[in-house]
């Protein structure tokens, strides 16, 4: 398991450098992003407003067993979820990441 010291010493090697390319940048973005994600105890508020009137349930059909257990769930119980998801794919494989941000824009 990596250790926030661990994250330290590869945050300080990473500004350490000499001379930086983008590759670096690459490196210590992602270095602080798993910091935050996995170390940061502050709480984010949350705001006081909605965008809707009451909460959304999932009506898509499909077979898969994703889909059989968003169809019981709350759009607003499912979202935390998937973002959280989606924030570890974009460090993980930012190329796949592309791809599916791409899917729900277009």
């Amino acid at each position: 398991m990596i250790t926030e010291k661990d994250l330290q010493e590869a945050i300080a090697e990473c500004q350490g450098e000499r001379n930086p390319n983008s590759r670096t940048c690459l490196k210590l973005a992602s270095y602080y992003i798993i910091k935050d994600h996995l170390f940061n105890k502050q709480e984010l508020p949350t705001p006081n407003y909605s965008y809707s009137n009451g909460p959304t349930t999932i009506t898509y059909d499909g077979d898969s067993e994703f889909l059989q257990v968003l169809k019981s769930k709350n759009i607003d119980d499912i979202l935390p979820i998937l973002d959280e998801l989606m924030t570890t794919l974009n460090v993980i494989n930012p190329r796949l990441y592309e791809g599916v941000m791409t899917k729900l824009l277009y």
